[in-house]
């Protein structure tokens, strides 16, 4: 019995011995993992900088090594001791990395003039010595510090600013009804820059969004110095919707060639945006009579409804208006209105030079609201709301063409005529002579 024991642990003694042997390995992998420095092979150079875009000696590159996994900052002192961060508490993993500066730290400041308060978000640092660090925490709290000097001369450290930034009217209704429809952003630029402008908002939203906002073509070109303007619509002159009701900030970025940047800011409320829609129901116009002496009277009655989310604008002649054939809205004195919705009749070889040159309000008192804005009043159809309008043509004069087609249409002034609203119901009219 004892010799066959002794015969297992023989057969035992070389697994034993491998497994110490692994341990003893890893042991030591450790113990070389944790020795291994937290920070080393750092270096700066060119020691000596001129951050001004002429292509020379602009930049300088920060090369460094990390043993294991640390929170790193780099930063510059200058000679009265203040400190000013490239990098701060950045979260790194082990490796070596190569980063290139030129002479641009971040963190808001602000600076005023008689022109327009501005946020300065980034600036090159003057000329002058400064001392850099590279500074590594890793997650015991263990910190390793390298440092060394750096010069930095010729700086461009002229910020570029947007002064008299201005943006008017303050409150916006999109929705294209001729009033307050349109905001201009208007700003002079002292220096070449890249501008970006866009709406953040709302106040409220838990996550705010970004509108871009695309500079009106002029002369000046962007980024160019001189007098900047945008013509914000919120996006309904592209049929698209506006960003939501609300209060925005408007921000204007600029950046310069170095990277000195200057942020300002203003306000602007939304109210009331959205796509205006509206149709003739059911693309029916109803007209009578279809045989009708010279000098007689062609009446017609059709249906408007507004199917969109946002209010209509429309003015007169009031339905029931009854026209001469050889009159128009403008001798009516009901001259075309930006944004104004009108029921139009038109009619085969009209050379009247424009298009429904008969037009009435869609809807009369009864059904559409009033609003008293800057101390006029203006009259709308309400969303869903439906508006029967009706009127008359006396037919005056001989037509060229007999019989002739008359159709109705919906006008949209100075916006456009949908195509669904357009030459609706064209139907055959014979005139007597």
């Amino acid at each position: 019995m004892a010799n066959t024991w002794v015969g297992k642990r023989g057969w035992l003694r070389p697994a034993l011995v491998a497994l110490l042997g692994a341990a003893f390995f890893l042991v030591l992998s450790l113990s070389g993992c944790s020795l291994r420095p937290l920070l080393y092979n750092v270096s700066v150079a060119p020691a000596r900088i001129s951050p001004n875009a002429d292509g020379h000696d602009d930049v300088t590159l920060i090369t460094y090594s990390l043993g294991r996994s640390a929170n790193l900052s780099i930063y510059f002192e200058n000679q009265q001791g203040e400190r000013f961060y490239f990098r701060q508490d950045r979260r790194r993993s082990p490796g070596t990395y190569r980063v290139y500066w030129g002479g641009v730290i971040e963190g808001e400041a602000t600076y005023e003039n008689e022109y327009t308060q501005q946020i300065v978000r980034r600036r090159v640092l003057p000329d002058g010595m400064y001392t850099w660090y590279v500074e590594a925490v890793d997650d015991q709290g263990h910190k390793q510090v390298a440092s060394g000097r750096l010069e930095i001369v010729n700086a461009d450290t002229t910020l570029p600013e947007l002064r008299n930034f201005s943006v008017s009217p303050r409150e916006f209704t999109p929705n294209q009804d001729g009033i307050d429809d349109r905001v201009a952003i208007t700003y002079y630029l002292t220096k070449e820059a890249n501008v970006v402008v866009y709406l953040l908002g709302p106040e409220g939203s838990p996550e705010p969004q970004k509108y871009p906002v695309a500079e009106k073509e002029r002369d000046v070109k962007p980024g160019a110095v001189g007098v900047h303007l945008y013509d914000y619509e919120g996006g309904v002159d592209r049929q698209a919707q506006p960003p939501p009701d609300g209060t925005y900030k408007v921000v204007a970025e600029a950046e310069d060639k170095v990277g000195n940047m200057v942020v300002v800011e203003s306000t602007l409320t939304i109210k009331e945006g959205g796509v205006p829609r509206a149709d003739i129901v059911d693309a029916e116009v109803t007209f009578s009579p279809t045989i009708l002496p010279l000098g007689g009277t062609l009446y017609f009655t059709a249906t408007v409804e507004n199917f969109g989310k946002v209010p209509i604008r429309t003015s007169g002649p009031p339905p029931g208006t009854q026209y001469r054939s050889d009159q128009n809205f403008n001798t009516l004195e009901w001259y075309e209105e930006p944004g104004v919705w009108r029921f139009g009749i038109d009619f085969e070889t009209n050379s009247t030079g424009r298009p429904y040159p008969y037009r009435w309000a869609v809807g009369d008192e009864s059904v559409l609201t009033v609003r008293v804005i800057d101390g006029k009043e203006y009259r709308y159809l309400m969303p869903g709301a439906r508006a029967l309008i009706t009127g008359s043509i006396q037919i005056v004069h001989k037509p060229p063409r007999n019989p002739i087609y008359f159709w109705g249409g919906l006008i949209h002034e100075e916006v456009r005529i949908e195509s669904f609203n357009d030459h609706v119901d064209p139907q055959q009219i014979s005139i007597g002579f």
